[in-house]
């Protein structure tokens, strides 16, 4: 069994190499959950559903979120309502939140993914890192508080970044699961996913750091950075913001304690010696994953470093 820490849009395209590389039921996929909102009385968890998605073969890899071919005619009439409608929601979107919802009222999350990865025919293990509320939030000037969320897709990421915190991490507990896949593994990836926003909201749960120093297993780590600018998301502004330099260097630096291996990018090759001297291995190869053969390919060497520990 492989273990993946996964959040944002970076990971899930590893996922898709690594499913053609192992059997899908081999993996476990520990999904970040303090990008989660609620809206129109729903609750949204937009890094599981784009896991739910896209192993279901519906999501929309145009824009890494949503179903493919959705339409928007609920969130049109809700704006006719005066409804706030930043947060975009297609309509056939909006029936996860609403089975998901009514799921809740029951269900603790963790068995409310369950059944719907059932529902949607995945085999792959889907664990939200933890049943209880965790908040990522930004604070910004003037000492304003924005969800991550607000931040993002609101206010399109736009305002300064003076501190990052995780609400409610404090007391929050692993999911039932969690700490076992982390233990029982062959290997740990993190994948190539904003390690502040959506995998220190995983790191940062009590126990999760502590399994895997005693798993003994290899970690491996994918940077989401290439030069000095990532490759999707907030994650250059929030490091920046953090006082963490924008390189994969300043990766290496956030998982240094965890990891076993920092794979770079070949451009980023000169690197290499700085992220050593830091105690880790380095692997080098192409990170970028623009075609169905290069996540296979990242796949295979990633699988291929786990076999040889």
């Amino acid at each position: 069994m492989i273990t993946v820490l996964s959040g944002g849009t970076g990971t899930p395209k590893l996922i898709q190499g690594l499913i053609k590389v192992v059997q899908e039921e081999t993996l476990t996929i520990i999904v970040n959950t303090g990008d989660d909102i609620n809206l129109f009385g729903l609750h949204i968890s937009p890094d599981i559903d784009t896991i739910l998605y896209m192993l279901s073969g519906i999501l929309d890899e145009e824009k890494w979120w949503g179903i493919k071919n959705d339409t928007f005619n609920c969130l049109e009439l809700l704006a006719k309502y005066g409804h706030d409608t930043w947060f975009l929601l297609g309509d056939r979107d909006f029936a996860t939140h609403i089975y998901r919802t009514l799921l809740l009222k029951k269900y603790s999350l963790s068995e409310t993914i369950s059944i719907m990865s059932t529902k949607l025919g995945i085999k792959a293990k889907i664990l939200p890192v933890t049943n209880d509320t965790v908040m990522t939030k930004i604070r910004s000037s003037k000492n304003k508080i924005l969800a991550f969320q607000e931040f993002w897709v609101r206010e399109k990421g736009m305002p300064e970044v003076h501190d990052v915190f995780f609400d409610g991490v404090e007391i929050a507990t692993p999911a039932p699961g969690v700490v076992d896949s982390l233990i029982e593994c062959e290997g740990i990836i993190i994948g190539p996913s904003n390690p502040i926003t959506s995998i220190e909201p995983i790191l940062g749960i009590k126990g999760i750091k502590q399994a895997i120093l005693d798993s003994k297993k290899p970690v491996i780590a994918v940077s989401p950075i290439i030069g000095e600018a990532p490759v999707s998301g907030p994650a250059g502004k929030l490091m920046k913001g953090l006082g963490i330099e924008v390189s994969s260097f300043g990766v290496a630096q956030i998982y240094s304690e965890l990891i076993d291996v920092l794979i770079i990018d070949k451009k980023d090759r000169e690197l290499k010696n700085e992220i050593e001297s830091l105690g880790l291995e380095v692997h080098v190869t192409n990170i970028l994953m623009k075609k169905m053969e290069d996540k296979i390919q990242l796949s295979k060497e990633i699988i291929g470093l786990i076999k040889a520990f």
